[in-house]
Formats: structure tokens, sequence, C-alpha cells
């Protein structure tokens, strides 16, 4: 496994990192470990001063980091800063508002003098994630747990390796001690090494189902608790709109973000019939119109894939998805040149036949489909294994409310899609994954729940 800096845009390798030994695995077991018995004795208020400075460092460097990670994995620079802005609220958040879920609740004394209940750290957590939020996907999980007491091991992506690094330089300047977050160059067998072993109390890990599923047996076999968050295929039910054409182009903005490699975008529109044709009609238009190209030019709206190798298998996808039957409006196109850019792709008439119709597709790819009634899009929107997020879309908000309570999701939401604010759960059902980020629950994913009792 090579943590390399290859950018997407050029496919020029900027950069190289050399990966740990299996010495240091040890090593760095032993200093998280070690540094854990004292940062969990380290006083709240010094915490949330060193999220203040976290969430402070992010928008003070907040040029520099975006042009990063724009040469890392392909991110246009204003969803860049789009990004860092998100990710300093976070840190905000958690200095604001963590510490009151963090105070000693009184419960019923149920026959005693006093019950009561408090979060307490676990121990060292080791954090896997993925490229396409560098900055936002590591707050989400070290944001509360630092505030926790918890010790932090970060495994970033490998084509993140330059942005990891400048992450922990940031927690350290804030004042994290330097054993208490540790960025580590490690392969996925040393990861599943610090999972097996007894000072890792915990991993999250934000990714493919396959690694998720990797992880989790391994945490499973170690009785160690995991949190995984693995992906989607939200829908968009769109039932009625007064402007269609304005919907269409923000459907599109929606799917092409980060030339749509989010977990939680829109990925499948599901529109009625009545509409059908003109969302279709200027959903393809919306996306023809975008720039396709470098992302650290202000007027890109698309920026590259990850890597030609995520093109290409997007672009595979498309493919298949045509011969079976599907009709392409635009797109599915690998664009001339060097870099991993592609054509955004419209695509409908998909079935349940046919594999796009069950995978995800990891690229700036629309799938549209036709349903006359409520009863018809609700059930074509619950028939996929994942169940990360969807929305639903209508005038009517009684009528969208009640649709989305049928969702089969984490996350419903009725004239949006895909918000994430500090303060609200993330994360999904079936084979999205389970556990919780962010908000409250983000703090009590990786804490000993522990009850106290006195009696006489």
């Amino acid at each position: 496994m090579a943590y390399l800096t290859e950018n997407p845009a050029t496919g020029t390798i900027e950069q190289t990192f050399a990966t740990m030994s299996d010495a240091d695995v040890e090593d760095v077991l032993a200093r998280s470990a070690a540094a854990y018995r004292q940062w969990r004795t380290t006083s709240i208020d010094e915490r949330v001063r060193m999220l203040r400075q976290t969430a402070a460092a992010y928008r003070e460097r907040a040029d520099e980091l975006a042009e990063l990670i724009a040469r890392e994995m392909g991110k246009p620079l204003k969803q860049a800063h789009g990004e860092l802005a998100l990710t300093a609220m976070i840190y905000d958040w958690y200095a604001e508002h963590g510490p009151a879920q963090l105070e000693t609740q009184e419960l019923d004394p149920q026959g005693a003098t006093s019950s009561t209940v408090t979060r307490e750290p676990i121990g060292s957590l080791l954090g896997i994630m993925p490229w396409n939020f560098p900055y936002y996907q590591v707050a989400r999980f070290a944001a509360p747990n630092l505030l926790l007491g918890n010790t932090i091991v970060l495994k970033h992506a490998p084509i993140c390796a330059a942005s990891s690094a400048v992450m922990e330089e940031i927690a350290h300047a804030s004042g994290v001690p330097a054993d208490a977050y540790i960025n580590v160059y490690a392969s996925n067998e040393q990861a599943a090494t610090m999972i097996g072993d007894k000072r890792i109390a915990g991993v999250s890990l934000t990714g493919s189902g396959r690694a998720g599923a990797a992880v989790a047996q391994t945490a499973a076999a170690h009785l160690k608790k995991s949190v995984l968050e693995l992906g989607g295929s939200d829908a968009f039910i769109l039932l009625d709109t007064p402007d269609v054409a304005a919907t269409a182009r923000g459907a599109a903005v929606g799917r092409m973000m980060n030339c749509g490699q989010a977990c939680n975008s829109p990925k499948r529109f599901i529109v009625h019939e009545n509409i059908y044709d003109d969302f279709v009609a200027n959903l393809t238009a919306a996306v023809e119109a975008m720039t396709v190209g470098d992302p650290t030019d202000p007027g890109t709206d698309v920026g590259p894939l990850s890597s030609v190798t995520a093109r290409d298998r997007v672009i595979e996808q498309v493919k298949e998805a045509v011969a079976q039957g599907a009709t392409l409006h635009t797109g599915g196109q690998a664009v001339d040149g060097p870099g991993a850019f592609m054509t955004p792709t419209v695509l409908t008439g998909v079935t349940p036949e046919m594999a796009a119709y069950r995978e995800e597709i990891f690229g700036p790819v629309a799938m549209v489909y036709s349903v006359s009634n409520d009863d018809e899009a609700i059930e074509l929107a619950n028939d996929v294994d994942y169940g990360l997020s969807g929305s639903v879309w209508s005038s009517d908000v009684e009528r969208a409310t009640a649709l989305a309570d049928r969702l089969d999701v984490g996350m419903a939401m009725v004239n949006e899609h895909g918000t994430s604010l500090p303060g609200l759960p993330f994360g999904g059902v079936k084979a999205s994954g389970y556990g919780r980020e962010l908000g409250p629950w983000g703090l009590g994913e990786f804490a000993n729940l522990r009850l106290s009792r006195v009696s006489g």
C-alpha cells in the first residue's frame, strides 16, 4: 500500500511517504495507551480550549488546506472551502455544547440515596478514514472523542497522506499531546493488527462495504466496539414542483458535487410521471452546462475523480448499464488528456435486473426513474441494500413528510438533501453501516456509560 500524492487532475506523482514498519505498530500502540492515561485526566476546560484552537486553525489556514486536497483528491476549491468551514464548525460545536453532554446525569434513585450516570472515555481508538472529505470525516470522529478523553490513532486514505499529516500538526499545535493524536501510514494488515490489540478500545471506519465487513469481523472477534459508515444509494423523490427547471438544476448540483463522490449525495432521482420528461430534459441540460476541469480553477464545477482507476470503474458501470438496456442521455465518457476526468452522466431506464440498480455508483452519474404514485416511489426508494439518507420533495409538506417517514434510512429529509450539520446525527442503516457521529450521539459511541449508586 503506497501513501502518495498523485494529482488526479494531471496524473503526476507529487510526493511519496514512507509507510510504517511492523515495529512502528508496537511503538504507536504503546505511546497511544500511555497518552490515554494522561489525556483522560486533562480538564474539560483544557480540552475545550484545544477544540477552539483547532477550529481557528482550520479557518486561518483555509486557503492552504483547500489547495492541498484539490491536489490530493481533486476537490474544486470552492467545495474544499465549504468542507473546511464545516470542519471548523464541528470543532466549535463540541467546544460549546460538548461539556454539557458530559455532565453527571441524575436518575430516579429507585430505592437508593442517589443514582447517577456519567460518560467516560474508554481508551485509544483507531480511526480509518476515506479520501472523499479528508478534513470533515476526521473531525466527525476526532472532535467528540478528544473532548471525551479518548486518544486517537488515525489511518487516513493513502492518497490523503499530506492532508492527514497537516491535521496531526494542527492538533498538536492546538494543545493535543503528541501521543494523544498519532497519524499513521499503515497497511490494512497493520490496521487489523491494531484492532486486535488490547490497547485499542474501538474502531471507526468510513469506507466501502467490503472494508467495513473486514473491520467489523476483526473488531467483533476481539469484542471491540465499532462504528461503520459505508456509503449509500440515496433516493431523491420528486412528487411535484412549481419550477421543474430550477429543481433539476439543484438536483444536478447536488449529484455532481465532489464529482459525485459523496456517500449521501442523491444518486437515484425518483420522479412522478407527470413531470418526469420535463425533469430529465432539464437535468440533462444542467449537467451538460457544467464545466469539467482543473479543481484549482474557480470556474470549475466538476473536478476529476480521485484516480484514473476510480474513473474507469464508473465508466464501466455506465457501459454495462447501457449494454443491459439503460438509456444514456449524456456523458459517460473519459475526457481526453491527462487526469481522471469524465463527463457528467444521466441514465434512465435502469431496471432491477441491471447491476447499476443495486450498486452504488461513486461518481458523476445521475439515474432517473419514473413512478405513478407515492407507494410506487417509496417501494423503489427502499428497494436497495443501502439506507444512508433520502429525501422527498413537494409543495405539499404534509404529504412529503408522511412519505419521508416511510424511507428505510438513517436520515430522512423533506425539501432538502444531504444536510450535514454538527448538531445533527449522521449515520445509516442496512448496508450503510451502524452507529452515529456528530451531535450528542458522537459523544456516546466510544464512551463508557457508568452507573453510580449510593445507598444508606
